[in-house]
């Protein structure tokens, strides 16, 4: 069994202990009715706080700001679809580079809204990487995040969005894409590594 496999059973078992420890409470409590009402509601929106919180774990991609400078590993471009009622969506699976341009070997992937002008950028940046040009970005590119956690709910309950985006991702808190008229370049070719100063002797 795999770390992350340990870590998603032992909170499933820990929210099972809660769960009867609050029934158990609520049944042998002598507790005014509203207050039994109050600590369900409380609990429940707990659940589903950590539910959203815990999708990371479980290769959602990520709602969180990008790393402020990364190498673009791969990209999925999902169109918008106007009869379902989807925006789109742009998948990236970057890996955070350090100040020397170091890659750090932990690759995560990352949701953005479709934008023409991104999509455009994204898939120059794909055939760059397949001709053997590996491609970096800058976190100052894509704005910050604004989703909330009545909208990742929703979209978590809405089954035809994960079957449109094929496996993708239901998360809904995500970055603002570069505005239409955004001069910045997304991405671009990805300097090598600099290396530390050789001791002179």
């Amino acid at each position: 069994m795999t770390s992350l496999q340990t870590v998603i059973l032992s909170l499933s078992v820990a929210y099972a202990v809660i769960g009867a420890l609050l029934l158990v409470v609520l049944v042998y409590a002598r507790l005014h009715w509203s207050l039994k009402a109050v600590a369900v509601v409380v609990t429940s929106a707990f659940y589903v706080v950590s539910f959203t919180e815990m999708r990371g774990l479980l290769g959602w991609a990520s709602a969180d700001r990008m790393p402020t400078a990364f190498k673009l590993l791969q990209a999925r471009i999902v169109e918008p679809h106007s009869l379902e009622g989807d925006p789109g969506s742009i998948y990236l699976w970057v890996e955070a580079l350090d100040e020397d341009n170091r890659p750090s070997g932990i690759p995560r992937s990352f949701r953005v809204p479709y934008d023409d002008r991104l999509a455009d950028k994204t898939h120059a940046a794909q055939n760059e990487i397949a001709a053997g040009h590996p491609q970096g970005g800058r976190a100052a590119d894509f704005g910050g995040g604004d989703g909330s956690l009545i909208d990742m709910v929703r979209e978590y309950v809405t089954p035809k969005t994960i079957l449109e985006t094929s496996g993708g991702d239901s998360s809904t808190g995500e970055f603002n894409a570069p505005p239409a008229g955004a001069q910045g370049a997304v991405f671009t070719p990805l300097p090598p590594p600099r290396m530390p100063p050789k001791d002179e002797q």
